[in-house]
């Protein structure tokens, strides 16, 4: 009995010595910590210890909820483009089927599935497989392309396995993640990463700031509008773009937060769009103001450039030079953490801004009041009503401003600086007028802009 006890010794510090053996060439010190680590009671580190997600390293659970819950996405659309030198200068061209991919997240176990905006875009005809190869056809039920965000469902006769949403305010930097979806066509894939970091902006040009969760788990084509799920399974965000020179993942991934797509997804249901909140204040980051004022000492927080008049920033006190530190208790580092937080409110909601003034800080009630827009989907350009303020600094009666620029091309115009006084020749004082305009527009005619800029000057422009 003592020499088989002596053999197990034998066998157990073999053992122990095989595992970390690597770290005791790399640090002696580590072998210090783990011959420490070895006095404690085992942890659990499965997915079913919730109390600490930190050293959740089975994500088993989590893949097979997900897998289920996720859905291959195909969309068919009809292009009319020129096949040879006469079409293209005078019109014409035959009509040709084209087929996308993507993915989506089941949502509801009635059918309702989130996808990106891009993935369902011009779709004539949806098409859904589940994980189980049962294929749907699908209704396009809304879509929010500032967002990227789309709402489509599926009429299913049983109930279908779904991902409840978890709260995208409480991910942390470093925590684990997956993401699941049909890269490259190849269904049910699941890709495990960190988060690496939050509150990202991908857009270069325009005021269409975003708010990306960033990770480092390997997403491609067709993973858009996937799932990204933390270790309990709960979908904290879309899968939504990379950043490449080759088209294919190259470390890292974007997906919209999932309290942002939530809010998207709930007034499409409620109200067939999606209604905006804001303060009514233009800002940057504090690191870039300090470069320009000399007075300001802080090095994170929104500084508040602009206040617009009788916004619900306004009204609850905000002031001009004021830093923007906290909404609700969550930090706000960067314009960025402004947007996404923001983003997921509604009109009329009351958020708690904690500001500093002065050298003072104080927080106050802020309603946030609704943006009036319009969507331009074909320009990729969101309009809104422009103040009386900003008619007078451009030296004009009527016209309405860009709110947000929907896409990249477009993007490359400095709109800030410009006010759309025309469309397709006909004045338009306010949104509606757009709406009316657009709403009746031949769509196979070009758009024509008039624009004024701030010294006055009026250009036109024709966009096909």
């Amino acid at each position: 009995m003592k020499k088989n006890l002596t053999l197990f010794a034998v066998a157990l510090l073999a053992g122990m010595v095989t595992l970390g053996g690597y770290k005791l060439l790399e640090d002696e010190k580590q072998v210090v910590l783990t011959q420490t680590q070895q006095e404690v009671p085992f942890v659990n580190t499965s997915f079913t210890n919730p109390s600490n997600p930190a050293l959740a390293f089975d994500f088993t659970q989590a893949a097979e909820t997900s897998v289920n819950a996720v859905v291959h996405v195909k969309n068919t659309t009809i292009s009319k483009g020129p096949t040879n030198i006469m079409e293209f200068f005078y019109g014409g061209g035959a009509a040709r089927e084209m087929v996308g991919t993507g993915s989506g997240v089941i949502i509801s176990a009635d059918g309702y599935i989130v996808t990106n905006n891009h993935v369902i875009e011009n779709a004539s005809e949806l098409e859904v497989t589940l994980n189980n190869n049962q294929v749907y056809p699908a209704e396009l039920i809304g879509t929010d392309p500032s967002t990227d965000i789309a709402l489509i469902k599926i009429n299913a006769d049983e109930s279908l396995p779904y991902l409840a949403f978890g709260d995208s305010n409480e991910v942390k930097v470093g925590e684990w993640v997956l993401a699941v979806g049909n890269p490259f066509n190849l269904t049910s894939t699941v890709t495990a990463g960190i988060v690496s970091a939050k509150s990202r902006d991908l857009n270069q040009f325009g005021s269409n700031t975003q708010s990306f969760i960033q990770t480092d788990a390997a997403v491609n084509r067709g993973n858009s509008g996937g799932a990204l799920v933390n270790v309990r399974g709960e979908l904290i965000g879309i899968n939504t773009a990379i950043t490449s020179q080759t088209g294919s993942y190259v470390g890292y991934s974007f997906a919209v937060p999932s309290n942002n797509a939530k809010k998207v997804i709930e007034d499409i249901l409620e109200f067939g769009f999606v209604q905006r909140g804001i303060l009514g204040i233009r800002g940057l980051d504090v690191a870039d103001a300090a470069k320009k004022l000399p007075d300001v000492s802080e090095t994170e927080g929104v500084y508040v450039s602009t206040v617009e008049v009788g916004s619900g920033a306004d009204l609850g006190g905000i002031q001009q030079g004021d830093i923007i530190k906290e909404i609700d208790g969550i930090s706000i580092n960067k314009f960025t953490d402004l947007v996404g937080y923001v983003g997921s409110k509604r009109p009329n909601d009351i958020v708690n801004v904690t500001i500093i003034r002065d050298g003072d800080t104080e927080t106050v009630p802020v309603t946030l009041v609704k943006l009036e827009t319009y969507q331009i989907e074909d320009l990729g350009l969101e309009v809104k009503n422009t103040t009386k303020k900003k008619l007078r600094e451009f030296n004009t009666s009527y016209g309405v401003s860009v709110n947000r620029v929907l896409t990249r091309d477009m993007g490359k115009f400095d709109w800030d600086d410009v006010i759309i006084t025309k469309i397709n020749d006909e004045p338009v004082k306010d949104i509606e007028d757009v709406r009316r305009i657009i709403e009746a527009k031949d769509n196979s005619q070009p758009f024509s802009l008039t624009m004024v800029d701030r010294s006055g000057e009026v250009n036109k422009f024709i966009i096909r």
